[in-house]
Parts: C-alpha cells; structure tokens; sequence
C-alpha cells in the first residue's frame, strides 16, 4: 500500500497532465516566446542543441528534464552564458537544493537580449533606438519514484519585452526518466513549454508557446569511455518540413504522393523521420575531462547551403574540470555566417565554501 509521502507527488503530476490539454488549447496565429528552446548549457550545445538523460549529476540537463532533479545536484550553481548571432545573446543562471521529505527543488533565470535596433518610420527618417528582450524565471522539482524511475517537473513565468510590444505568459514542463547504473542506460521523456499566453501583444490575438515533446535514450559502454545518445524531438508533430512559397519541384518535393515512385516515397518518409532525430557521442575519459558531439540532421536540412560543403548541423564541445570549478564549451554551426559560442561554468556551493549538507555527502559530481 503506498505511504502518503510516496502518493503526493504523483499526485502533483496527475494534475499538471490534466492541465496540459488546456494549456496547449490555443488560436494558432503564430508561436511565441521561441527563445524557452534554446540550449541551457555548452554541453547541450555541443550535443546537437538537445538535452540527453543520463546518470551525471548535470543541474543543466535536469532543467530540461526535471525528473532528474535529485540529491546529486544539490547546492549546484550553474552559469551558461552564449554569444548568438550578430549583438544577440542569451543565458541562464539556475541554482538547485535538495530536501529529505519533498525531493529536489531549483531556480532558474533564462534570458535572450536581441540588442539594440535603430527605430525608423516607412520612409527611412531616423527616432532613435530600442531595445528587445525576453526573460524566462522557472522553478523547477523532481524526486524519484522508485530505484530507476524518477518523475519531475517545471513551471515557468514569461515575459517579452519587443519595442514598445511586451507578453506575459506561464508554462509547464512534465518528466519521466528511467536510469539503471547497473546498465548505465538512460531513458526520459519530457512534455515541454505546455502554455499560453496570459497578456498578448495585440489584444485578442492569442499565440501559441513552441510546446515540444522530447523523447532522449543514452547508453555508456561498461567497457570504454564512451556515451551514445539519440534524442527524439516534436514528436506530436510529425511534418516538420516547410516549403517556401513558390518554390520549384525540381526534386518532386512538392509532387503529390501519387505522382512518386516507391523510391521517392521512402526517401521523403525517412527524410520526415530523421528531422525529428539528433545523436550524439562523448569521450568520457576521466571525471575531470570530456568531449561531447552532435549532429542535428533538421538544422543541416534546413540551413546548409547546398553549393558548399559545410559543417552545418554538427556541433562540439568540451568540458573540464579545475579545482572546485567545471567549465564547458560547445560550438554549434548553424550556417556559414558562423558559430555561436556557448561557454558554462558550475560549481558546487558546499564544496567552494567547505561545506556538505546531509543530502549531498558522499555524492560525487558525476558518474564518470
């Protein structure tokens, strides 16, 4: 018979997934507040701009996926700040504690800063300037369910500030993951940014949040330092291709289905399959020292330039560990206009004041 400690967070859940049909309801006028997609950390980056499960007590992944926010992370402090494109950049600082009874609890800030922009009318006659900006603050728990399986959640205050336009609106995320140190295998899956908008930019004119759900596996080998993952992701939407408007059949992408041979179809249903998919491997050579990479095949597809070989849709990345600190980077190509620089630092509170709490003693950093 189950203990009330053990029936009131699956209680909590049970609720939000009742509140997510609710959530996602929305007039599909365009989507908002994009910015709640972009990668937390270097490592994520270098992974191909997805969050993996794994076993690593990584406070940057469990903001993704919340069901593994556990004792391992706790007093973690994290900082990931990213170089974007042209002026834009974009960050997150997120902190997380452990509790006996309740589970893991953390906080976090994610902002974008567009920059600034020179404000003209129609004609070109010069007003000044300003400035866009979108903040995301997200608190965020987790606690396990039995020895493998864990659940979590976040939920998340929005706000957008483009010009003299601004929009509020709150989010949810839910989480399951499974991970078996024995295996080392790791599984979770994620219902993101479920939301809507509580103040619009334009009156009566409500917009939908980028909801994803996001299915990620991880395997370690038991006998080298190696991690292979594959993160499946929009998988409530299975046409991800976009055809711009008038654009030639050449390659009969526009042919009705009809009109394609057996080869054809085959190729457009796996080109439909792999948009969904980014892989990833890491060098895990000691707890001190990683290597990570990805390959997005969606963004590769969606932005390489077809009469030059490029490195669009790969990504890679580092991590080090020095005295109490552990700094990472990732570096992602999106086209051949460039690469964002994406660099994290994170370190653990107790440890850089020599302190350990009940519930981290005797955890280490990660797994490796």
């Amino acid at each position: 018979m189950r203990t009330q400690k053990q029936i009131f967070p699956i209680l909590i859940v049970a609720f939000e997934l009742l509140l997510l049909p609710s959530l996602l309801i929305a007039q599909q006028s365009g989507r908002v507040y994009e910015f709640l997609g972009l990668p937390f950390s270097a490592r994520i980056t270098a992974l191909g701009g997805y969050a993996v499960p794994t076993g690593d007590a990584d406070l940057e992944t469990a903001l993704v996926f919340p069901s593994l926010l556990r004792p391992e992370v706790s007093n973690m402090l994290s900082l990931n700040f990213a170089d974007y494109f042209s002026d834009i950049n974009f960050g997150t600082l997120a902190y997380a504690r452990s509790f006996e009874r309740l589970g893991t609890f953390s906080a976090s800030m994610h902002f974008i800063d567009y920059g600034t922009f020179t404000e003209t009318d129609e004609v070109g006659q010069i007003f000044g300037n300003f400035t866009a900006s979108e903040y995301s603050m997200m608190i965020g728990w987790g606690r396990p369910l039995s020895e493998y399986i864990s659940i979590g959640s976040n939920i998340k205050l929005i706000y957008s500030q483009l010009f003299e336009y601004y929009s509020a609106g709150v989010a949810v995320d839910v989480s399951l993951t499974y991970y078996n140190p024995n295996t080392r295998f790791a599984a979770g899956l994620v219902a993101r940014n479920a939301g809507r908008q509580l103040i619009h930019f334009r009156e009566n004119n409500r917009e939908a949040l980028p909801f994803d759900l996001v299915l990620g596996i991880s395997q370690r080998l038991a006998r080298a330092p190696l991690r292979f993952s594959v993160v499946a992701h929009n998988l409530h939407n299975f046409g991800l291709n976009y055809d711009a408007p008038g654009e030639t059949n050449n390659q009969n992408i526009l042919a009705a289905p009809s009109e394609l041979t057996p080869g054809q179809r085959v190729s457009e249903f796996a080109d439909k399959v792999l948009r969904h998919i980014v892989i990833g491997a890491e060098f895990l050579p000691s707890p001190n020292f990683s290597l990570h990479f990805g390959y997005n095949y969606r963004r590769r597809q969606e932005l390489q330039v077809e009469s030059r070989i490029s490195t669009v849709g790969f990504s890679w990345g580092f991590g080090v560990r020095i005295s109490r600190f552990r700094f990472s980077y990732g570096r992602a190509t999106y086209h051949l206009a460039g690469a964002p620089n994406h660099i994290t630092i994170s370190t653990r509170m107790d440890e850089l004041f020599g302190t350990r709490s009940p519930a981290t003693r005797n955890l280490r950093h990660d797994e490796n």
